[in-house]
């Protein structure tokens, strides 16, 4: 069973401070990612915009958990769920309004909503977003990359505001990309940012963000319950042909399996636990270890607590 206090979410509610979004205490956050497993938010909280968060994370108790997700493409949750509050930006976080080339992009807009506005406005050089499966926000916070290019090659600015709720602005030099990573602290949550694009032409446009899709289809299990990416490249190699050659392609644990079309891509083959997704993860790092000696780490953020760690009562890593 799981805890007396992580029982007593509306308790927990009670203490927040009143907000213009919304607070669901127990969410289901199964409901919410891509892989389709994990435990419930103690307390989901959706913010109207940007002050109403501000507002919210200034005058939060100060010892109150919080954890961020986006549209959750990228994101394993625990099975025992993830304790305190649970932050999902909502619409008052998805415009998008262009400036000449240069596009003001809220972080709760999808990537793909994103490249398919460019398009329609004739704005070359985001086309890449189109096969990104997550938010502008997450794309910051990893420097999200596919087909070419990365966000550190547009992003001219960006807006975040730390576990306070003051606000930065950041310029390229200040969020300090790195391959699948930027410097910005942990506890900050960007709420929107500033790209660079160039005008092109619509059908070119057009052509090659058909082009990424096409090429997502044929060699991504996109149509099934995936995480995307799991492991980032190590230094000079290709995650998926180190685990190719570990003998991991289709390899099964519980109801999750490495996929047989991408083996860097795990799929919930319908019934899998995130503790299965976890683990069959981890066996596959243990066995490209052992054959080419080389560690692999994690791309996918796994998030909350195992649940037997819920049941006894353990606090979250």
């Amino acid at each position: 069973m799981m805890t007396a206090r992580r029982m007593d979410a509306e308790g927990l509610i009670a203490r927040l401070p009143a907000v213009r979004g919304s607070y669901t205490a127990r969410a289901s956050l199964a409901d919410l990612t891509w892989f389709r497993v994990g435990g419930p938010a103690e307390v989901l909280y959706r913010p109207a915009d940007p002050d109403d968060l501000a507002a919210f994370l200034a005058a939060r108790p100060a010892d109150l958990p919080l954890s961020f997700i986006g549209v959750g493409s990228n994101l394993l949750v625990r099975d025992g769920g993830i304790p305190g509050v649970v932050i999902r930006l909502a619409k008052g976080f998805s415009d998008i309004v262009f400036d000449g080339t240069e596009c003001l992009v809220g972080a709760g807009a999808s990537d793909v909503r994103v490249a398919l506005a460019a398009q329609e406005a004739g704005i070359a050089g985001l086309e890449f977003l189109r096969g990104i499966p997550g938010t502008i926000g997450g794309g910051l916070r990893m420097n999200a990359g596919a087909y070419g290019a990365e966000m550190r090659d547009v992003v001219l600015a960006a807006e975040a505001l730390d576990g306070r709720g003051r606000l930065h602005r950041l310029g390229p030099d200040d969020l300090q990309f790195g391959y699948r990573q930027c410097g910005v602290p942990q506890d900050w949550i960007f709420i929107r940012a500033r790209l660079r694009g160039h005008f092109g032409d619509r059908a070119e446009i057009a052509a090659r963000m058909a082009e990424i899709q096409k090429s997502r289809e044929t060699t991504q299990p996109i149509k099934t319950a995936t995480g995307g990416s799991t492991f980032a490249n190590p230094p000079g190699h290709k995650a998926w042909a180190l685990i190719d050659a570990a003998g991991c392609r289709g390899l099964v644990l519980g109801d999750a399996q490495v996929s047989e079309q991408h083996c860097n891509f795990l799929i919930n083959r319908g019934h899998a636990t995130a503790a299965d997704l976890e683990n069959l993860g981890e066996l596959v790092r243990q066995r490209v270890q052992a054959q080419s000696g080389i560690d692999l780490h994690w791309e996918i953020r796994r998030v909350g607590v195992p649940l037997a760690a819920n049941e006894a009562g353990e606090a979250a890593p």
